[in-house]
Order: C-alpha cells, then sequence, then structure tokens
C-alpha cells in the first residue's frame, strides 16, 4: 500500500510524529546520564525503575482509553501532555532554574502520556487500513522512527553538553505542535457506538481484567518460557539507553574518531554515544527488510537461539573495550541481533497461541518489553558494586540463559506440534 493511498489521518500523523520524533531522540538517550549525573548511580537505577512501572500502568489502561474516549481525543490530549512536560522539564533545566528532581516528575510524565498515546495511534491504524495492507502501513512508521533514531541522536549529542535546556524546550515545541496539527486536521476512526455507549466497566475494573488475563502465561508452559526468555534477553539491548551511554560517558572518554593531515574528529564520551546510537538507527532502517529475508530461510528454532547468543557476545564486546571503533563494532553485531528476531516476533507468537485466544497472546507476550523494561535500570546501581566489566559479564550469561531456555521451549513446542499432527484414532 503506498502512502499516496493512505488515509489522510495517517498521513498527517506520519509527518507530524516525524517532528516529534526527531526532537525526542536528540535528548532521550542522554538521560540515563543526565540522572546519574544529578543523582547517582544508586539513586538513579530506582528512580528510572519507579518511573517505568508508572508508564506500564498507563500502557495497560491505554486501549480502554482509546475505545472509551476515542482514538482523537487520546492522541491530542497525550501530545499536549508530552509537550507540556518537556516545556517543565526544559524549565526545570534552565539557566534561571534548575531542579532534578522537577526534572524527573516531567520525563515520567511525560512517559506516561507517551503510554496513553501509542495504544490509540495503532487503533486508528486498525480502524482505516485493511488487515492485509497493516504490516506495511506500521513498517513505514516503524522505518520513520528510526530515522529519527538516525538523525536524534548526531544533533543532541553535539548540543546536549551544553544546550540541554534548549533541545528540551524544542521537543515541548514540536508536541505542542504535533497536538495543535492533530486537533484541526484529524477524523475521528473509533467505531461511534464504543465512543458513545463507552465501556460498563470502570478504569480499575478493566486494570484488574487486564492483569488476570495474563494468567494465560501461567497455564501455557511454552508461552511462559517465552515470555521468560524474551526478558532476560531484553536485559541487553534495553541498556542501548541506559547502560551503554553512561559507560561512554565515564570510561571511554575523548577520542580521535579519524585524522586527515591537520584535520581530526575528536569526540567527547556523549558525542561518541550519539555515533553509536545513530549507528544503530541507520543500520536498522537501512538492513531491516533484507536480514529478515535471510533469515526466513532458516528454522525459528535457530534465529532465536542465534540472536541471543549474538547479543551475549556483543555485550561483552562493550565491557571488553574502550576504543571507539571496537565499539563502532560491538553496535554493528548488536544490530544484527536485534534485526534476526525483527520480522517473525509477531509470527511465532500467533503460531503459540489457541486461535480464540490470539488477543490475550498478543497482550501478554508485551509482557517482555514492560517486565524487562522495569528492572533493566537495576544495571546502572550494579556497576557501583561490581563495577562496568563485571556488570557487562552477568548481562551477557542472561542473554546466553535466555537462548538455553529457547532451546527447551522449542523442544517442547514442536512435540506439541507432533501431537497435533498424530492420526486420531
Amino acid at each position: 500500500m503506498k502512502i499516496r493511498d493512505w488515509d489522510r489521518n495517517l498521513k498527517i500523523r506520519l509527518f507530524g510524529e516525524a517532528l516529534m520524533n526527531v526532537t525526542f531522540w536528540m535528548f532521550f538517550p542522554f538521560m540515563a546520564i543526565y540522572f546519574t549525573d544529578v543523582f547517582g548511580k544508586d539513586k538513579a537505577g530506582f528512580l528510572l525503575i519507579f518511573s517505568q512501572l508508572f508508564s506500564v500502568i498507563a500502557s495497560l489502561l491505554g486501549g480502554y482509553c482509546a475505545d472509551r474516549f476515542g482514538r482523537k481525543r487520546m492522541m491530542v490530549l497525550s501530545a499536549y501532555g508530552q509537550g507540556l512536560a518537556f516545556f517543565f522539564f526544559a524549565l526545570a533545566s534552565s539557566p534561571w532554574f534548575t531542579s532534578p528532581f522537577v526534572g524527573f516528575l516531567c520525563f515520567t510524565l511525560a512517559g506516561i502520556f507517551g503510554s496513553f498515546y501509542w495504544p490509540a495511534s495503532q487503533a486508528m491504524v486498525a480502524d482505516v487500513v485493511p488487515e492485509r495492507d497493516r504490516s506495511s502501513v506500521f513498517a513505514v512508521f516503524y522505518t520513520s522512527i528510526n530515522i529519527a533514531v538516525v538523525i536524534g541522536p548526531m544533533i543532541g549529542g553535539i548540543f546536549y553538553e551544553k544546550h540541554l535546556f534548549e533541545l528540551l524546550l524544542a521537543t515541548g515545541f514540536s508536541g505542542v505542535m504535533l497536538a495543535t496539527i492533530l486537533v484541526k486536521m484529524l477524523q475521528e476512526t473509533a467505531p461511534v457506538y464504543s465512543i458513545e455507549n463507552g465501556s460498563s466497566m470502570k478504569w480499575y475494573e478493566f486494570l484488574r481484567e487486564q492483569i488476570h488475563s495474563y494468567g494465560v502465561i501461567i497455564r501455557d508452559k511454552t508461552f511462559l518460557l517465552f515470555i521468560v526468555a524474551g526478558i532476560l534477553v531484553g536485559q541487553t539491548f534495553m541498556q542501548l539507553d541506559l547502560l551503554i551511554p553512561v559507560y561512554t560517558k565515564e570510561v571511554v572518554g575523548k577520542q580521535t574518531l579519524f585524522s586527515l593531515g591537520d584535520y581530526s574528529v575528536v569526540l567527547s564520551g556523549e558525542k561518541a554515544f550519539g555515533l553509536l546510537i545513530s549507528e544503530n538507527g541507520l543500520l536498522v532502517a537501512l538492513f531491516t527488510v533484507w536480514v529478515t529475508k535471510w533469515m526466513s530461510r532458516y528454522r525459528e528454532r535457530s534465529v532465536f537461539i542465534g540472536s541471543s547468543v549474538i547479543y551475549g557476545l556483543s555485550i561483552i564486546m562493550f565491557g571488553q573495550t574502550t576504543n571507539i571503533w571496537g565499539l563502532i563494532g560491538a553496535m554493528a553485531l548488536f544490530t544484527f541481533a536485534e534485526l534476526m528476531t525483527a520480522g517473525i516476533q509477531q509470527t511465532f507468537i500467533s503460531k503459540l497461541a489457541p486461535e480464540e485466544m490470539r488477543g490475550q497472546y498478543f497482550a501478554a507476550a508485551s509482557l517482555r518489553w514492560t517486565i524487562g523494561r522495569t528492572i533493566a535500570p537495576l544495571s546502572i546501581t550494579i556497576t557501583l558494586w561490581i563495577g562496568y566489566e563485571w556488570t557487562f559479564l552477568i548481562l551477557s550469561l542472561l542473554a546466553l540463559l535466555s537462548a538455553f531456555l529457547y532451546v527447551v521451549m522449542f523442544q517442547r513446542f514442536e512435540q506439541q506440534q507432533a501431537k497435533k499432527t498424530l492420526p486420531q484414532v
């Protein structure tokens, strides 16, 4: 489905969200550095966990709010909320007033509003795009985000050290601008009866029902192994904006990227990290389709296990080098592990799920990210106790443990599939 054939709502969102994403990624990867500097490693890790807990609850309620109040209303409120949160974050980091605690509260609020925005935005795609074309539309939005991941950190790496106030102010403006565009140009796509009738459940009843529905992972041991393995390997790739930026700032320091005669490019730790995350975004944008096609030639078992092993190798490489070119090589390997499973995860979940319970299974599968994201900031605190080298080693062992769990999971899965194909007597 070509962009010119898209619903008008999606065209508006594509370009409006692109602006927001670029400004957001100019500072977001450096937040772990910021909070570590102002609160210390011991507090920063626990504060980031605390912040994530609220986002987890908001993401659970996001679908309920999108159905009850409408897609447009939730997206507009969320965009305004994010914009205002970043404005106040900027004021708390301004030349006239500095309050890291207020900044942290604003960062938490921005995360909560973001968690409300995305379920409504995804539901809107489902409302206006035929099922056969949805994957291509989501792919375009995914590519747009990764282009922002390339551009944003490169700009942020240049300005973060001395111009955090301006970066946050730009993000606040872009959030308010996106909300204003949505107010004036977006059309509501939720079914009329859904909004008029609302939901008979109260929000807390819905939340309780959502949590109860996750009991499916306890009954299905194969799926439980899939969730646990995903949480473990997630502790590696979630360090991309947690441990790795702090490591590059404190350990890597200033380095010469290259020199040509009297001309040389020297990077500080922050700029080195900006280069690394831009490399990740560029490789994802360029090679997702190609790597996905390549991985389709192999058994899913081999791809999942191989991805975990490569994650383990790449994260140990980060802890063993401070050379910028060594880090660039580690990031390339890290990104390859990410791309290996990017195209097959959703398909595999649909294989695990009984047809009548696919919605529950897809919802429960998100626990890999919500639980993983909640505990991942602990790595920053752990470096105080055992140092960077041992912390990276533990993360590598977690990735290898996930590979072992995938082995066990696929043994169970293949046995289940074999039983289904046996002739009934």
